[in-house]
């Protein structure tokens, strides 16, 4: 394990240029970009061919969920896609039947933000991905504004329900022809960033950057490859190995190879045979189990001769035993590890609100105060202030500056671009429409790079949505958006600082401590002969649960800030570390079979188990 610990965070001067500075579009960018122009597009020119356009804000709302869980593997995000196509409903129906009932601003102001805190915690307990709650606030909150009475409410959730239907289609629709395509590239992520981590240790350098990037690349992989609950295809297997192997660069990257890991990433995408990186069973090699210098029970020494997996006193896994690149053992024995935990049940998801308190204080407060503020400055429809300050949290107070900037800069140059496209957009319902599709495509394919830029496209977008009742004074848009996103950011951003939650790190702390002393429990158990099969189950399934909750717990965190940083690279060691233990308590209770025993694995794209 390594021995670093959290250091007090320096003082520093929160950035200003930094946070507009450009980074590299996502190998992916044109996915999400294309989704979201398949989901809108079709609803609204059917309403435009119908003539009732005024509805299109109903269709969009649930062809926005086509930007969600790209990052997930098919069978994962088919789930995924249907939660966040239920919760946008209940959301836009709180909405539309919040503003059929009342027409007082703060009222509904109060609606929107109570809305936009549960939001909030609800996709962060889930860990949904961009756009998280962001899309589901603008949804509801711009309903809010919207005259409605009940009977109109069930024709305008079903034509959000139809879009969002067809936006599930098309997220699904890449599965039969890359059926483990995320799970490619995420695998092809890791070992990009484990080569640069070696690259950076070869030349000398300190690299601290490069090998956090790593640490993070590795454990979004992990992620990508254990959200799927079920029996792993030989497919995902083979993928779960070249995961290890890029454990296996972090942990010694002076003595990697960066041109291998680099070749295997890019043998990894598309829909090819997956790399072997050397059978963990060795059959390839004709050599049996004794061999191998491995014990019927899962333990022993490693014929090269470089140390156990395990050490006799059984307190912990020799960490040593993943840093050599040919390490066929221990890989094994983490892949049974991975099987372990891919088989215990995720916490309730109330469990996982609970650490979330302070996150929804803290949206409530910030929305409703700019929701409040946007009324006394004379809006008519403070909704935007409100979606601007829902949108600022993120990982610690810098991070949350960074992004107030860039949502400052971005929607100042939107709405100049807004007044350059509004002419064209209202030369008719066809124009409109089309402006509206580039605007969706553009601000998918440029946030990659920068939020701010994504938001250049994302506020005109906002704007043309606006017009599909009917057009409106272009200078008395752009002004109220020119108001409210200030109002929203600095609100927004004061409530950031107001409400705090510096107990985050201690639970990190107390999850890293709990998963050490599971594990040290469960190798003295499976290294005594003597230990009994409930002793062993018991050990077994009390480190795979604290892996699962120090997963948790640190992806929580990750929404907050406090004095200290996230220990990251521990957390990942920690679980790199169980996996190993959790192999030999498994293999020495007998419950998941040998793979030294089974047939070989036929890595190919598509293969059943």
């Amino acid at each position: 394990m390594s021995s670093a610990t959290p250091t007090s965070a320096r003082v520093r001067r929160l950035p200003v240029v930094g946070a507009l500075r450009l980074g590299r579009p996502s190998d992916v960018w044109f996915k999400p970009a294309l989704s979201v122009v398949a989901a809108v597009a079709p609803p609204s020119l059917l309403l435009m061919t119908l003539g009732r356009l005024d509805l299109a804000p109903y269709t969009m709302a649930g062809s926005l969920c086509a930007l969600y869980a790209h990052n997930r593997p098919y069978a994962a995000r088919a789930k995924v896609l249907a939660w966040v196509i239920l919760g946008m409903l209940g959301g836009l129906a709180v909405a539309l039947v919040s503003a059929s009932l009342t027409r007082n601003a703060v009222v509904l102001v109060t609606v929107g933000a109570l809305l936009a805190a549960v939001q909030k915690a609800v996709c962060d307990a889930t860990r949904v991905g961009p756009p998280a709650h962001v899309i589901l606030t603008f949804v509801s909150s711009a309903a809010l504004f919207v005259p409605q009475t009940l009977g109109q409410v069930p024709g305008h959730l079903a034509l959000a329900a139809a879009a969002g239907a067809w936006a599930w289609l098309v997220g699904m629709a890449p599965a039969p022809l890359r059926p483990h395509g995320p799970e490619r590239r995420a695998t092809a992520q890791a070992l990009h960033a484990a080569a640069a981590c070696a690259e950076t240790a070869r030349g000398g350098e300190e690299g601290a950057g490069a090998r956090s990037a790593a640490y993070a690349a590795v454990h979004a992989a992990w992620q990508t490859l254990l959200v799927v609950r079920n029996r792993p295809s030989t497919t995902r297997r083979a993928l779960e190995r070249l995961v290890i192997r890029a454990e296996v660069a972090l942990a010694a990257p002076a003595d990697a190879d960066p041109a291998r890991l680099r070749s295997w990433a890019r043998a990894v995408r598309g829909t090819g045979r997956i790399p072997r990186t050397g059978d963990p069973r060795r059959e390839e090699d004709g050599l049996s189990r004794e061999e191998d210098g491995l014990r019927p029970d899962g333990t022993g020494s490693r014929p090269d001769g470089a140390g156990p997996c395990r050490t006799d006193g059984g307190a912990r896994l020799d960490d040593d035993s993943l840093r050599r690149d040919g390490d066929l053992l221990c890989e094994r024995d983490e892949l049974v590890g991975v099987a372990a935990e891919r088989a215990v049940t995720p916490r309730p998801l109330w469990s996982r609100l609970g650490p979330l308190t302070p996150v929804a204080v803290r949206s409530a407060l910030g929305c409703v105060l700019a929701g409040y503020v946007s009324l006394a400055l004379g809006a008519e429809r403070p909704y935007w202030a409100l979606v601007t300050a829902a949108s600022l949290y993120q990982a610690n107070i810098t991070l949350t500056w960074s992004r107030a900037v860039q949502r400052v800069v971005g929607n100042l140059v939107g709405v100049l671009l807004f007044a350059a496209v509004a002419p064209v957009a209202q030369l008719g319902p066809l124009a409109l429409v089309l402006c509206i599709l580039a605007c969706n495509f553009g601000a998918e394919a440029l946030i990659g790079r920068n939020y701010w830029l994504g938001s250049v496209c994302v506020t005109p977008l906002a704007l043309l949505v606006t017009e599909l009742p009917g057009f409106q004074p272009t200078g008395e848009l752009v002004t109220g958006r020119v108001v409210d996103t200030l109002v929203g950011a600095l609100v927004g951003f004061l409530a950031a600082v107001a409400v705090t939650n510096r107990r985050a790190g201690r639970h990190v702390e107390r999850a890293l401590t709990t998963v050490d002393r599971a594990g040290e429990h469960a190798a003295r158990v499976a290294a005594d002969p003597s230990s009994t099969p409930a002793a062993l189950e018991a050990a077994r399934r009390g480190l795979a649960a604290a892996v699962v909750d120090l997963r948790a717990t640190a992806d929580a965190a990750a929404g907050e800030w406090w004095q200290r940083a996230l220990p990251q690279e521990r957390v990942v060691l920690a679980e790199q570390a169980a996996h190993r233990t959790l192999a030999a308590t498994v293999r020495r209770r007998g419950l998941l079979p040998d793979p030294g025993t089974t047939s070989t694995y036929t890595y190919t794209e598509g293969a059943s188990p």
